[in-house]
């Protein structure tokens, strides 16, 4: 009896030992074996979700951009413009070209201020059809599908309470538009040159232009059909890379490495709204950085508190590619630019700075997302009603 008590202790030792190696090897080297089964595929799995999300992109100015930049006129419903700015952003999969359309229009005289604001929250609104489109191909599964389409919302509803607020404080005061003209006229001519070409924007565009040159080109297509086909390739390509990046999360989300990438998003929250701002700044679009999230958030590796902030970020960086193009042209660009960047700082700050209003975005995602895994249809009916029938129904009403 007594041997095989030593014998015991003697495992445990050797156990404990072994243990303790293998933590200090995780925390003072590095762990090969680990990052090349699970971080180097999510890597490039990543890097084809991007080249997915680009394609599609491509996609749908292939088959709508024209119509895109015939919505962005001028108007007197300020209600109209927002529904136009939405739906062209929607079209075009890409609030940073509306963005330069409007900026474009203003700065030629084509489009006033007053009616571009409106347009620019319209733009912001659009931008979240994409994060909430992934979210719905995690459909099949009930828990994973529940945590995928908060995360995927929750870009939808901090969206929407800002324009909620500031269009009609903007209507009644002019607040952002003031605000940002004082601005311009402070910063206009004072900076030179200033350009910025994204080094992963330069990597994924030749795989993306490949696939449109295989649809145009090899294929033989062309407008609307070529968008057609392109959008179905892509809409596989992100799908696919999708799927995979869950399987591979879920060795590092049973290795309880989750749990510690949750903390090291959660300790830090204006840290993570930096990292937001700085990724989305190198990708050059918020939708990517909102909608690599969801496997995040649907595999349980984030919480959905941690991916708010992410979120906020990911609104104030992609203004900042307009606002550098704009520093060079016309003040009447930059000025609407600016309105663009203050729109979500202002939203940043009203709904997500006090604790007591950020709960408000979170309470109501999550209870469309319990809502929606009751009945799934009320999902696809979301996205339907909100992104495309109600734009589309009050662009053809009140034109």
């Amino acid at each position: 009896m007594s041997g095989d008590s030593d014998m015991g202790k003697k495992m445990k030792t050797m156990t404990d030992v072994k243990v303790l190696k293998t933590e200090e090897t995780e925390h003072h080297g590095f762990n090969w074996k680990l990052i090349i089964s699970s971080y180097v595929p999510v890597i490039l799995l990543l890097f084809l979700f991007l080249v997915g999300v680009k394609s599609f992109s491509s996609a749908f100015k292939l088959m709508g951009e024209d119509f895109a930049n015939s919505l962005l006129s001028g108007t007197a419903n300020p209600f109209l413009s927002l529904m136009s700015g939405m739906l062209a952003t929607v079209l075009v999969q890409s609030s940073s070209a509306t963005t330069a359309i409007i900026v474009g229009l203003v700065s030629s005289g084509t489009l006033g201020i007053p009616a571009a604001v409106p347009m620019i929250m319209g733009a912001n609104l659009g931008t979240s059809v994409t994060n909430t489109l992934v979210s719905l191909g995690y459909v099949s599964s009930n828990k994973s599908f529940s945590r995928a389409f908060a995360s995927g919302t929750i870009h939808d509803f901090f969206n929407f309470l800002s324009v909620i607020v500031l269009l009609p404080i903007e209507l009644a005061t002019g607040l952002l538009s003031k605000s940002a003209t004082l601005l311009a006229n402070m910063l206009y001519g004072t900076s030179g040159n200033v350009k910025f070409s994204s080094p992963i924007k330069a990597a994924i565009k030749p795989f993306a232009k490949a696939l449109k040159t295989l649809v145009i080109d090899v294929f033989g297509m062309e407008g609307p059909s070529a968008g057609l086909m392109l959008a179905l390739i892509s809409a596989v390509l992100i799908i696919a890379s999708l799927a995979f990046i869950v399987k591979v999360t879920k060795k590092i989300v049973e290795s309880s490495r989750a749990e510690i990438l949750d903390k090291i998003f959660s300790k830090n929250t204006f840290g993570t709204i930096m990292f937001g701002t700085l990724f989305t700044f190198a990708v050059q679009s918020s939708s990517i950085t909102t909608s690599l999230m969801v496997p995040l958030a649907a595999s349980g590796m984030l919480s959905l508190e941690s991916i708010f902030p992410v979120t906020v970020g990911a609104n104030i960086g992609t203004t900042t590619t307009a606002l550098l193009a704009s520093l060079t042209g016309n003040v009447h660009g930059l000025t609407i630019a600016i309105v663009h960047f203050l729109f979500n700082i202002l939203g940043m700050l009203i709904w997500f700075i006090p604790p007591i209003t950020r709960k408000v975005p979170i309470a109501l995602t999550e209870s469309l997302a319990k809502l929606v895994l009751k009945k799934r249809r009320y999902g696809f009916i979301y996205v339907a009603l909100v992104f495309f029938l109600l734009p589309l129904g009050c662009s053809f009403l009140f034109n």
